[in-house]
């Protein structure tokens, strides 16, 4: 069984900033790890692999900085890992990255499932995956929780919906969205990180994969960002210490006349 999983670089800070101009995210100088959402669908894959055989490829669309995902997914032992960057695809929302991905899946290989995350948790949609799935006209089931089976007949899964779980049967190929009560990620091992180290990536620009210019980055992106607002602390608060028995009285009272001014008590 082969299986690509399509992995974002996401910031580990949650101090994230905005650009105004553009409305995009500001991603120089902030520390950046694999969407933690991601880990899930990697393990998933990796135990897909272990049962089934054939091989595990990741891929994410960035910058050349986001190569440290990509090796670090390898260190988890994924076999293949592809970037996707260039600077055509800068400022892009989930409907232009979607289309990236799908035209360059379709020219790394022929996968039987693809996995992704619910969603990354810097943009928050959930859209990428689903996006994907309609880009190469595939079989979806989002917010999947368990794999039921796998057979030359298709694939069943269980889903996490509002109301409890859903079974679905659906024929390969297909691409799944997970969630994380399907696995639990595993460390990269030392053997990994060696292999890691000494991994070449493979690189696919732009150029390579012969794209509609006018879907690719903030140019080709539907999605626009009209105004960026900052929510503001409107309610302050009085700090009482109390230190000692004679500061304990004190903040006691001023509690009990904040209580009696709010009428409380």
């Amino acid at each position: 069984m082969n299986i690509c999983i399509p992995i974002k670089q996401v910031p580990e800070t949650s101090d994230v900033k905005m650009d105004k101009e553009t409305g995009t995210m500001i991603r120089e100088g902030v520390a950046s790890v694999i969407n933690p959402l991601d880990l899930y669908a990697i393990e998933t894959g990796l135990l897909l692999r272990e049962q089934h055989g054939g091989s595990v490829t990741v891929c994410t669309m960035g910058p050349p900085a986001a190569a440290k995902a990509l090796k670090e997914a390898i260190a988890m032992g994924c076999d293949e890992a592809v970037l996707i960057t260039d600077k055509k695809f800068a400022g892009a929302d989930t409907w232009a990255t979607s289309y990236t991905l799908s035209e360059a899946i379709k020219q790394v290989g022929s996968f039987d499932l693809i996995l992704t995350g619910e969603r990354a948790t810097d943009g928050d949609t959930g859209q990428v995956g689903p996006g994907i799935a309609a880009w190469l006209d595939l079989p979806l089931a989002t917010y999947v929780s368990r794999i039921d089976s796998i057979s030359a007949e298709g694939i069943v899964v269980e889903r996490l919906v509002e109301e409890g779980y859903q079974i679905l049967e659906m024929p390969l190929p297909a691409l799944l969205t997970v969630v994380k009560e399907i696995s639990n990620p595993r460390l990269p091992t030392l053997r990994g990180k060696k292999k890691a180290r000494a991994y070449t990536l493979r690189t696919i620009s732009a150029e390579a994969l012969a794209l509609d210019e006018g879907k690719l980055g903030l140019r080709g992106s539907p999605t626009k960002v009209v105004r960026i607002g900052y929510p503001k602390v409107t309610r302050g608060g009085k700090l009482v210490k109390a230190v000692g028995e004679e500061a304990l009285n004190s903040a006691v009272d001023t509690l009990l006349d904040f209580l009696k001014e709010k009428k409380l008590v």
